[in-house]
């Protein structure tokens, strides 16, 4: 069922319509022969990378320089302590 619909056949089908798209199927909606709208599934983020994912994942991450980093860290981040208390 992908492909174009009417706004009639969203109004009149919403629950077949939606159902499809939560499987993963879009739509383009039309009025009056019109395209005025897409109907796509949200993407899902995952919440779990597997320890073996990580791993091969951070075999092709570009190596970091240390001394670079702590550089930069220290150029951006204000190390200095303030009570919000103190008067």
């Amino acid at each position: 069922m992908t492909g174009e619909i009417s706004q009639r056949d969203l109004r009149m089908r919403s629950r077949e319509i939606m159902d499809a798209v939560e499987r993963g199927e879009s739509f383009t909606v039309t009025r009056d022969g019109h395209e005025i709208g897409e109907l796509i599934p949200l993407r899902r983020r995952r919440r779990f990378v597997s320890r073996s994912e990580f791993a091969a994942m951070s075999r092709t991450a570009p190596a970091i320089d240390l001394e670079t980093f702590r550089a930069n860290e220290e150029a951006v981040i204000d190390t200095a302590f303030n009570d919000p208390y103190a008067r």
